[in-house]
């Protein structure tokens, strides 16, 4: 009898275990830096719904205001994170205003919660569409915050959030379906032109300098690149040249001499550029966005000025 209670007792400690274990994890990122409480504050409410509830962050240091830089640290970091995975946005200069709130679930299986002001575009593109649900704030709002308008990191979206992800709620709980598409932002879609690639400079690699591209490996494939191989590379800012110069496809940075140029296959298997032991972006003066424009040529005999 003791031991059928054992065994009872062990499958249900097991049972509790792996019911905790369920939550979805919950991501957070905002522009909101990590000098005052409001990171704290988000944390706190999410803890609130749930103190099992794994809680991340991707980045709180983003440059304020700056949505594309959101929408590309999201795509970035998605596919390292499990089906399920709330990820919660916030970068939001037009907080308080007629932009829609929203949910978005992806073919991947990972949940979006933010303003529907472009963040979520390159995840839309990248991973699909499922579905978007506009946030029912009637029913998904922290209690007690009705006539705060400026802080809907805290009052709504770590709310809802944090709700989802702790399966409080179901995806369907969240408020009315929309059409599934969201607001995106314009920029240069990698492209092969002839004999060279074009496309745009999402990202900078800050601690080093190094100048990400979304030019991917499958299309910089297109060139036959062999390593060793020089290419010229052009950047502009809409449409005015910052950097033309001629550099080796190459492993790693090491293979070239200290301070030199270089082309290589980044992390995230994109085309980038950097000066080994050096900042390329401060060196040039080159920065990222939707306004930087990348491209890259392979050069032959018949083309070598």
């Amino acid at each position: 009898m003791k031991l059928k209670t054992l065994l009872l007792t062990a499958t249900v400690c097991w049972a509790l275990t792996a019911l905790a274990l369920a939550q979805r994890a919950l991501v957070l990122q905002t522009d909101f830096g990590v000098k005052d409480g409001a990171v704290a504050a988000m944390r706190g409410v999410a803890f609130g719904v749930s103190p099992k509830l794994a809680i991340f962050d991707l980045s709180h240091e983003n440059t304020p205001f700056d949505i594309w830089e959101a929408a590309y640290r999201l795509k970035q970091t998605v596919p390292y994170w499990p089906t399920g995975t709330v990820f919660v946005s916030v970068v939001d200069p037009g907080v308080g205003t007629e932009r829609k709130s929203v949910v978005l679930e992806t073919r991947t299986g990972h949940f979006f919660v933010g303003p529907d002001n472009g963040t979520f575009t390159l995840v839309a593109e990248e991973c699909g569409i499922v579905a978007v649900r506009e946030i029912d704030e009637a029913r998904n709002r922290r209690h007690g915050t009705e006539r705060s308008y400026t802080f809907h990191g805290r009052d709504v979206y770590a709310f809802v959030g944090a709700r989802l992800a702790a399966e409080v709620i179901a995806f369907k709980d969240v408020g009315p379906q929309l059409p599934a598409r969201v607001v995106t932002l314009d920029y240069e879609r990698a492209r092969l032109e002839g004999a060279a690639l074009a496309g745009t400079i999402p990202a900078l690699d800050y601690q080093y300098g190094n100048v990400w591209t979304n030019l991917d490996e499958e299309l910089f494939a297109r060139l036959d690149p062999k390593y060793g191989q020089r290419f010229r590379v052009t950047i502009t800012q809409t449409g005015r040249n910052i950097y033309e110069g001629e550099m080796p496809y190459v492993r790693s940075f090491g293979d070239v001499a200290e301070g030199a140029p270089l082309l290589y296959i980044n992390s995230l298997m994109n085309l980038s550029v950097a000066l080994n032991m050096g900042d390329f972006a401060k060196t040039h003066h080159i920065g990222r966005g939707a306004q930087w424009a990348v491209r890259v040529e392979k050069i032959s005999s018949q083309n070598r000025n």
